[in-house]
C-alpha cells in the first residue's frame, strides 16, 4: 500500500456528548455506562464482519482510510480507552497523555496489517474494555479524568464518547452498528 495521504482529523468531537451526530445518528445521551459492555460486543462483531470482506484493504478514495485502517484505529481506540478508564477508576482526576491517531496510523502501518489478525485483536480489545465498563458502579461512574487539552470527562461520558467513535467508524465503512 502507498504512503498515507489522509488529511489529519483535527475536529473536537466532544460535542457528540451534547447532541446527536448528524453523520452516523449516534445519540450519546441514549446510552448508559451499563449498556457499554453489550454494545461494544455487538460492534466488535460488526467489525469482524467488515474486516472479513474481500475489499477490506482497499481505500474507497486515496484520501479515505480503508476498512482495515479504520479497524486498526478502532482496535487502538479500545486499548487507549481501556487505559483511560483504568486510570479514572484508580487515580483521582488523571490527565491523559495526548494521542495522535494519524501519527499512530503511520507508525503502525495500518494499511499493511493482516485483516484477520486485526479482527481478532479488535474483538479482544473490545472485550477487555467492556469488562472495565462492566465493573463501573454508581459510585464510580462519575469519577473524572482530563484530556491533555483540559476537556473533562466522567467515566460515563468517556464511555459514551468512546462508543461514538466505534459506531461512527462503522458508519464510515458502511456497516451496521
Amino acid at each position: 500500500m502507498t504512503a498515507m495521504s489522509i488529511t489529519p482529523d483535527t475536529k473536537d468531537w466532544t460535542w457528540v456528548l451534547e447532541r446527536p451526530c448528524p453523520e452516523c445518528g449516534f445519540e450519546a445521551a441514549a446510552h448508559d455506562v451499563s449498556d457499554l459492555p453489550d454494545l461494544l460486543a455487538v460492534t466488535a462483531s460488526s467489525w469482524s464482519q467488515v474486516l472479513g470482506r474481500g475489499d477490506a484493504t482497499d481505500r474507497p478514495r486515496p484520501e479515505v482510510w480503508s476498512a482495515l485502517e479504520y479497524g486498526c484505529h478502532v482496535r487502538d481506540v479500545h486499548v487507549l480507552f481501556a487505559e483511560r478508564v483504568r486510570l479514572m477508576l484508580t487515580e483521582d482526576v488523571p490527565t491523559f497523555a495526548n494521542w495522535d491517531q494519524d501519527v499512530t496510523a503511520v507508525e503502525r502501518a495500518y494499511g499493511s496489517q493482516d485483516p484477520t489478525a486485526v479482527a481478532a485483536e479488535l474483538v479482544e480489545a473490545a472485550r477487555a474494555v467492556a469488562m472495565l465498563y462492566a465493573s463501573v458502579t454508581d459510585a464510580t461512574r462519575g469519577r473524572r479524568g482530563l484530556r491533555s487539552n483540559g476537556d473533562e470527562f466522567t467515566v460515563e461520558t468517556l464511555g459514551r464518547y468512546h462508543l461514538h467513535d466505534v459506531v461512527h467508524h462503522l458508519h464510515d465503512v458502511a456497516a451496521p452498528a
